[in-house]
């Protein structure tokens, strides 16, 4: 795999480090190569054997993974925050019997792992040792196994191989244009592809630093990196930009100042997993002098699409293919849309070596995720100005209300900026006249009130008559899942 050789090639140069350490290449493919060496036991090839691992943002963590693809085995990276019932969930799919645990996350493990009969290995139980030979790393071989967020059902093992990853990150070092010379924080979670490809593998495939935040995302820590002008990329999702602007505005002037000073000294900085509210990218340009780059992908096909690195970065936009991506966009009926056929919603249907392989023991949802060797995403989009706009997904957040198809995710993003609103979600709800008639819960900011005839008439005035919210529910805060997202099935049950 051309990341091993491209680590062989950066050797004693910084990988990772954080307030304690800092590790080297050569490290990881040490400490990756006594994983590989301790799975293989003498033998020459795993064979796509599944190993799960569980740790935080480290050494353990690139460790385990590489490990076990140096060994020749399909990674399963689980997240360690999640609970008993997801992560047996995650070992039960894949059959996994070997199990790798940074110390943290064992006790956690532990039951479950002998009630399952996996071995679960400590990351300081793996002896010190190297192996004579390595599987050669094709393609075509299956590398990893993540797992969807279970919007519709359970989550589905995502497959991918060490083609796809090497094209997903190959077309985003091209695009976001990645340097060696490049610092980057690592705080996102580790088992989807925000945090795994377009993070650590990119920039580990760059050759640049990555400072891992072994505890996630920590406020002041972040805020310290960045007034001492520590990254040169940044990359969060739109929870994090809205926690920073709160802190920004409360810290003094002074201070304020050296941490928007550094985040406007960064080269790129990127929002993604969500989309992000027009008002939270006027506030953060407003801060910071940057403009936000927001792009589109998904666990089954990596990065999509994106904004472009020099041009314009337009609000609201997922903006325009990725190199090597091919996009087209199909009605409901599969009649599949001019390229350039503009202010029409479709599917967005992509085709590339980004796309994954399978669905892990699912061949019927495999196949039916795909028309022609398009790999249907489930979520609506429309060409806007050569620019493609996220509408939602097509079975939660596109609502059916008279001749018109309505994007639940624009109309929470414009209620957003209601000064009333800290949070909302929009629902379709059955109605005899329109089919579904747009409703929405709200969570009130402190000290505000609201009412369903004053959100009519703001609404009025931001949206076309057709949008405006007919119901209105106001709650203390919203149904979430264990995950910590918005339910919309649940929130749905408000009005019934």
């Amino acid at each position: 795999m051309k990341l091993f050789e491209l680590a062989h090639h950066y050797n004693n140069r910084v990988a990772l480090f954080d307030d304690e350490q800092e590790i080297s290449y050569a490290d990881l493919l040490e400490a990756s190569e006594r994983v590989a060496a301790y799975l293989l036991q003498g033998d020459k090839d795993l064979k796509e054997e599944i190993v799960a691992f569980a740790a935080p943002a480290g050494i353990d963590y690139v460790a385990f993974q590489w490990g076990i693809w140096r060994a020749g085995g399909i990674a399963m990276p689980l997240n360690v925050h999640a609970t008993i019932p997801e992560i047996e969930h995650c070992i039960e799919t894949g059959g996994v019997q070997r199990l790798f645990a940074h110390e943290s996350c064992a006790e956690k493990l532990q039951a479950l792992c002998a009630q399952h009969k996996v071995e679960m290995t400590l990351a300081g139980s793996v002896p010190a040792a190297s192996a004579d030979h390595f599987p050669e790393l094709q393609a075509s071989r299956r590398a990893m196994m993540i797992f969807t967020s279970g919007t519709t059902n359970k989550p589905k093992g995502v497959v991918t191989t060490h083609g796809n990853i090497t094209a997903q990150v190959e077309t985003l070092l091209n695009a976001w244009e990645w340097q060696s010379d490049d610092s980057i924080p690592l705080f996102l979670p580790l088992h989807h592809v925000h945090g795994i490809i377009n993070v650590l593998t990119c920039g580990l495939w760059a050759g640049a630093k990555i400072e891992t935040y072994a505890e996630g995302f920590k406020l002041p820590r972040v805020m310290d990196a960045v007034a001492q002008h520590r990254y040169s990329v940044f990359m969060a999702v739109p929870t994090i930009y809205v926690k920073l602007i709160a802190a920004l505005t409360e810290l003094d002037e002074q201070q304020r100042a050296r941490v928007c000073q550094g985040f406007s000294a960064m080269r790129l900085m990127i929002s993604g997993s969500a989309a992000l509210p027009a008002r939270i990218h006027d506030q953060w340009r407003a801060l910071t002098q940057q403009v936000l780059l927001e792009r589109y992908g998904m666990t089954e096909i990596g990065m999509a699409l994106s904004n472009p690195m020099h041009g314009e970065r337009r609000p609201g936009s997922v903006g325009i293919p990725l190199p090597g991506v091919d996009i087209r966009l199909a009605e409901e009926n599969g009649n599949v849309l001019a390229a350039d056929l503009e202010d029409t919603p479709g599917e967005i249907q992509v085709k590339s070596d980004t796309v994954f392989l399978e669905y892990w023991n699912k061949p019927d949802a495999t196949a039916e995720s795909f028309v022609d060797g398009w790999f249907r995403t489930g979520d609506m989009a429309v060409l806007e100005n050569g620019y493609y706009r996220i509408m939602g997904r097509l079975s939660v957040d596109i609502i059916k209300s008279g001749a018109y198809k309505l994007s639940a995710l624009e109309i929470e993003n414009t209620l957003l900026a209601h000064p009333a609103i800290n949070e909302c979600a929009v629902v379709g709800v059955d109605d005899d006249t329109w089919g579904e008639v747009v409703a929405v819960a709200v969570a009130l900011e402190s000290g505000h009130s609201l009412d369903l005839d004053e959100l009519k008439q703001w609404a009025g005035e931001q949206m076309s008559n057709y949008k405006i919210p007919r119901r209105l529910h106001i709650v203390e805060s919203l149904p979430r899942n264990a995950m910590g997202k918005i339910t919309k099935a649940d929130v749905k049950t408000l009005f019934a």
